[in-house]
């Protein structure tokens, strides 16, 4: 082990879990786990990620990184013997750094689909979330994972999906559903159930009554 690892995260945050899963890929499992009341931060994760103040954040050696995507890259580097999450190939690393941009700057406009009683910027939302999930399918294409045969960065980046189709059932707002996406849909089926994925879940009945608390505060908030 190169040094003292510790996580930061909350439950059952999917930035989060990108940084568990990256973890047990590479076979890296002394760690420490430090969860975070997002209602009450620490002192350390404050003083850890004074930017942003957000999870998840891993120190290494004592030293913070943030931002899940960047924790992946630099577990990537610090461990590159240790199972590779990006291509080692300089134009299929690029392509997969693309859909990791794509994803992120989508990320805003999936969130306002659930917004209770959002109006015209809830259906413009829903019509810009569908042009980019479509998007999103044919770069899947007929593969099983986003880059081939086994879970890569990509996958882990995308695996908000798996907490969108939680919450769409909470809000009762269709996006993905097997017949709109049969290959992101199957793509879903195939990553829950890969190795040291499945076994690093959230349970789902805890999870969707964490997303109607949510909801239920937004709605408040409204």
């Amino acid at each position: 082990m190169k040094g003292d690892l510790k996580l930061f995260g909350a439950w059952p945050s999917p930035f989060m879990y990108r940084v568990i899963w990256a973890l047990k890929l590479k076979g890296i499992h002394e760690y420490e786990h430090i969860e975070e009341d997002l209602k009450n931060k620490s002192d350390l994760l404050l003083k850890y990620n004074p930017i942003h103040k957000k999870i998840p954040v891993l120190v290494h050696h004592g030293k913070p990184i943030c931002e899940s995507l960047v924790i992946l890259e630099y577990l990537d580097e610090i461990w590159p013997e240790k199972y590779k999450l990006l291509p080692t190939d300089p134009y299929e690393r690029a392509n997969a750094q693309f859909w990791l941009k794509y994803q992120e700057d989508l990320g805003s406009t999936i969130l306002k689909v659930f917004l209770p009683d959002g109006g015209e910027e809830q259906e413009r939302a829903v019509k810009e979330s569908l042009e980019a999930l479509k998007n999103i399918e044919n770069a899947l294409g007929d593969k099983k994972f986003f880059n081939g045969d086994k879970v890569g960065m990509v996958d882990l980046a995308y695996a908000w999906l798996l907490w969108q189709e939680m919450m769409q059932e909470v809000a009762d707002v269709r996006l993905v559903d097997q017949q709109s996406f049969p290959k992101l849909w199957q793509w879903m089926i195939n990553f829950k159930e890969a190795p040291i994925i499945k076994d690093n879940l959230p349970d789902r009945d805890e999870a969707m009554a964490h997303f109607r608390l949510e909801l239920a505060d937004l709605a408040k908030q409204a």
